[in-house]
């Protein structure tokens, strides 16, 4: 691939997890349904992938707050994750969101 890959990859892995707990009324999600949205847009990698990019989200970013039950991990949005999925704020590492249309 070209250099820089992994970390434009892992950008874009880190904004669809923003926006699918952005979509969410609560803003929270387990592992495995995060797995599915990250799925249903092409990035199909394992849960210790995504479980990296969540632990990222949460201690570098300050985006997210995650909780385990059992084996489960649940990531909740926090305000720094909102104003970036709605480009009020840009957090390094996380690919920046498009425009609206219309």
């Amino acid at each position: 691939m070209f250099e820089g890959y992994n970390q434009h990859f892992d950008g874009i892995a880190r904004l669809t997890i923003l926006k699918g707990l952005a979509e969410q009324s609560d803003g929270r999600l387990n592992d495995a349904m995060l797995q599915v949205v990250l799925q249903t847009f092409g990035i199909n990698k394992g849960r210790d992938y995504l479980r990296t990019q969540l632990a990222w989200l949460d201690g570098e970013a300050h985006a997210i707050r995650l909780l385990e039950v059992g084996s489960a991990v649940i990531a909740e949005i926090l305000e720094a994750g909102v104003d970036h999925v709605e480009r009020r704020r840009i957090i390094p590492g996380i690919a920046k969101p498009s425009a609206p249309r219309g």
